[in-house]
């Protein structure tokens, strides 16, 4: 099958997965890395294994499952640590996207796209024809996060200090996308990048 692989990424709350949302209307196949991330520390998997042998067999409770808030508390207290745990997950979860790419171009000839909020950072990018970033103003990212959240405004102020700044996106992308936009012009946005990616529009 003659698929196109493309990469989507974003800050949380730029409107990256209504992006998704258009893209799967449209035909697309989607890999969400985040749901793959999950996959990484569920029970059993060699990398929630590696992930114990490097923070503590008390990671894992008595059922096999991921203590994700004590995984968290200890890989996140120092950027040590934070790299220690990306040099697991993220070789894990670019090889488990290769495995569903493989598995869709079975049977599927067209665009697949590669949700990663960390394509970048993750290297997630080289499997990747084109990339698409998902922007949108510091005011609006921040009200979308608390309001789909439940959080304060603090809260949701660390996460996006936690992120990259714009540049760090749109510097790299092939394509970028204005998540404050209208539904409509989003929409016609993707179907503007799909036409030009392939020439004939999504698959």
């Amino acid at each position: 099958m003659n698929n196109l692989i493309v990469g989507l990424t974003g800050q949380t709350g730029a409107g990256k997965s209504t992006v998704a949302g258009f893209a799967l209307a449209m035909g697309c196949r989607i890999i969400d890395c985040d749901l793959v991330a999950r996959e990484a520390l569920s029970p059993g998997s060699d990398c929630l294994k590696r992930l114990s042998e490097l923070f503590g067999s008390d990671i894992i409770d008595e059922n096999g499952c991921c203590r994700r808030s004590l995984l968290a508390e200890r890989a996140f207290s120092d950027k040590k640590k934070t790299e220690l745990l990306n040099s697991v997950t993220h070789p894990w979860i670019i090889r488990r996207s290769q495995e569903y790419i493989e598995k869709y171009s079975m049977d599927f000839d067209g665009v697949i796209i590669l949700d990663a909020p960390l394509l970048y950072e993750s290297g997630g990018d080289v499997l990747c024809s084109k990339v698409i970033a998902v922007t949108a103003p510091l005011d609006v990212r921040l009200e979308r996060i608390m309001n789909r959240d439940g959080i304060s405004r603090e809260h949701a102020m660390l996460r996006i200090n936690a992120q990259k700044d714009d540049e760090f996106y749109t510097s790299r992308a092939d394509y970028v996308v204005d998540g404050s936009q209208g539904l409509e012009q989003v929409g016609e946005s993707i179907r503007s990048i799909f036409q030009k990616i392939n020439g004939r529009g999504v698959k």
